[in-house]
């Protein structure tokens, strides 16, 4: 299967330009058609010359995704299942936020972090997705809006679907590169947030890298016995490495690291839980953020119960008294599915039954 153009940035793409005997202005045209007029097919490409359009369809397709399924929720909030051209399946979202339309996008097929209470986890990981399948599921969800007609625009990004960003993280950030493009999408870094449930090493490089993108880190747990519990991953990087690396980010960028926390009721939803992240966080006040998630049930992770508003207001207020900034997460698309890898599971019984 031919590749996606969307995987090359603005300046591979020129590099292949020239390498197969072409004009380097021609990138910046095709990035205009890309991404600003948002063509589907090279043939719309006036300007281009017949050679041209031959050699980019000869060479690559555009968008390596189909709509499967889409979810419109009562709040605005718009599900997506993508097929891959291999068949596999990946989900993105997009929310209505006071700010703006953010879209939340997945970077894998299926996850090896090993969460307990996570649906992405509940398909091992298949692969990584390419940069040009991260890219697209921007812009099949803007041409969505695109043919609305209302005008609006993808203005905000949450590297948070299903897969571990940092897992794959060339492609993640070739993908940012071409969103922050000012020639192409132009979305603000600093609309831009990566989230990674706790890779030390990537946290220090992504610190080394120079972007203004935000970063949040999935806790979930104020110390190790619990955190291990329920997520894999914090055998190899317990907390205190994880802290390491959260002390180098912030030396070095002195940029806010927001931490998310689920709440899974009887698990790390108690007062002692609190004050123990309170503690954990005390010297990082001003650069740190909690951002307390109501957990949304998954059918195959049935041991795990949402927290009550009780427990999670004793839970907030605990935190706020230690001068930790915080907040309760507002919920997105209750009504289809909205725990991440949800739709996806639900459409793989679907094709299991018919079969």
């Amino acid at each position: 299967m031919k590749p996606s153009i969307y995987d090359l940035t603005q300046s591979e793409l020129s590099d292949w330009l020239v390498e197969h005997h072409e004009k380097k202005f021609r990138a910046s045209q095709i990035w205009q058609w890309l991404y600003e007029k948002r063509v589907i097919s090279f043939k719309d490409m006036s300007n281009l010359s017949h050679k041209t359009i031959e050699l980019l369809e000869e060479s690559f397709i555009i968008a390596p995704l189909k709509e499967v399924v889409v979810q419109e929720g009562e709040d605005g909030t718009t599900k997506y299942l993508f097929e891959l051209t291999d068949h596999h399946m990946i989900e993105t979202v997009l929310m209505r936020q006071a700010y703006g339309l953010s879209v939340c996008v997945t970077t894998q097929i299926g996850c090896n972090i090993g969460c307990t209470f996570c649906a992405s986890g509940l398909l091992k990981k298949q692969r990584n997705l390419t940069t040009g399948e991260i890219v697209a599921q921007i812009m099949k969800v803007q041409h969505y809006l695109d043919d609305q007609g209302k005008g609006e625009r993808v203005s905000h990004i949450v590297v948070m679907g299903i897969g571990e960003p940092f897992d794959n993280y060339k492609n993640v950030m070739n993908f940012l590169t071409i969103m922050n493009d000012s020639k192409g999408l132009h979305i603000g870094a600093r609309h831009v947030t990566v989230s990674t449930s706790g890779l030390v090493p990537k946290i220090k490089e992504f610190a080394e890298n120079g972007l203004q993108v935000n970063l949040a880190i999935s806790l979930h747990a104020p110390n190790n016995e619990v955190r291990t519990s329920i997520m894999q991953i914090n055998k190899a990087y317990p907390i205190e490495r994880l802290m390491d690396a959260v002390d180098f980010y912030l030396e070095k960028t002195n940029r806010r690291i927001t931490f998310e926390y689920i709440m899974l009721a009887g698990v790390n939803d108690q007062a002692e839980h609190a004050r123990q992240l309170a503690e954990l966080l005390k010297d990082k006040k001003k650069l740190t953020y909690v951002n307390l998630i109501p957990y949304n049930t998954v059918e195959e992770h049935n041991n795990y119960q949402r927290s009550s508003k009780e427990d999670t207001l004793e839970f907030y207020n605990i935190l706020k008294k230690q001068g930790i900034n915080c907040v309760v997460r507002q919920e997105f698309g209750t009504d289809i599915d909205a725990a991440c890898g949800q739709l996806r599971s639900k459409q793989m019984k679907k094709e299991k039954v018919k079969k």
